[in-house]
């Protein structure tokens, strides 16, 4: 199966010094592989410096040499989001490097596909650590420098359509979406009066890493079932996150905007 993420399609060519995001600093988070890559190119081609995060170091690595090699500026920060000191280093770290933060995609995650009876309490606790734990981190560090530097902000998390639908398999992962869901009403009403914004992108089935390893067989029921009758690509889902952060998205707050090609029109399956 073919990895869209590693594709060479020059629409992932960022634009230094131009675009909807120039002089801005994004940081994004699960930034090594599928939507996070993506997300990441699209920051750089909308004129962002972008500091990259995520636990392997190589593919932060990868990521940022190519979007250095295409004249945009990025930086790569290991970080295991679940840990307090760790996120609170990328943060000042993306600080330190770049001077400022003014977006953030909060897109790392981990998921769970077991049946309940079978699912154990560390793996549940391992999916909560990064899904919600983690995010509520970035949130709580991310609003902090928004807040000092005065400029107002934009953060997006990445929920799933498994927030409001349903999956045997998926009660750790659904319900991990679900907090998130949740959580950015709650931060919106707090920091709305700051211009800081936040929102979620809520992914239907996408081709990432995460999926690579089943057949294409498996995939076509979801992509017939799609009101655009394919499976979503990284891309689709990375530049909508992008959107959310520019000036264009600048009234909508504390919503979860699905990408999902028309997968839950008909009812989730």
């Amino acid at each position: 199966m073919l990895d869209p993420s590693t594709s060479n399609d020059t629409r992932d060519r960022p634009t230094a010094g131009l675009g909807r995001l120039a002089a801005q600093v994004a940081l994004v988070t699960g930034a090594g592989s599928g939507i996070g890559r993506a997300a990441a190119l699209a920051f750089a081609r909308e004129g962002a410096a972008v500091i990259l995060a995520g636990r392997r170091e190589a593919e932060l690595q990868a990521v940022a040499r190519e979007i250095t090699d295409l004249n945009g500026n990025a930086a790569a920060i290991p970080t295991d989001v679940s840990d307090e000191r760790a996120v609170a280093a990328l943060v000042s770290g993306a600080i330190a490097r770049f001077g400022r933060l003014d977006v953030a995609f909060n897109n790392a995650g981990v998921t769970a596909y077991v049946p309940i009876e079978h699912l154990t309490s560390n793996e549940f606790d391992r999916v909560m650590a990064t899904n919600v734990r983690g995010v509520w981190l970035q949130v709580k560090h991310e609003v902090e420098a928004m807040r000092a530097a005065g400029r107002g902000g934009a953060i997006v998390n990445t929920s799933s359509i498994a927030a409001t639908g349903g999956t045997a398999g998926l009660s750790a992962y659904a319900a991990s979406k679900g907090a998130l869901d949740a959580m950015i009403r709650a931060v919106a009403l707090e920091v709305g009066g700051q211009g800081i914004r936040i929102n979620n992108v809520s992914p239907g089935v996408i081709r990432t890493p995460m999926t690579a390893n089943m057949p294409d067989e498996a995939f076509a029921p979801f992509g017939a079932h799609a009101a655009l009758k394919r499976l979503g690509e990284p891309r689709d889902v990375g530049d909508v996150a992008v959107w959310l952060c520019t000036d264009e998205a600048r009234f909508i707050t504390g919503q979860s905007l699905v990408v999902d090609g028309g997968f839950n029109i008909a009812g989730f399956r």
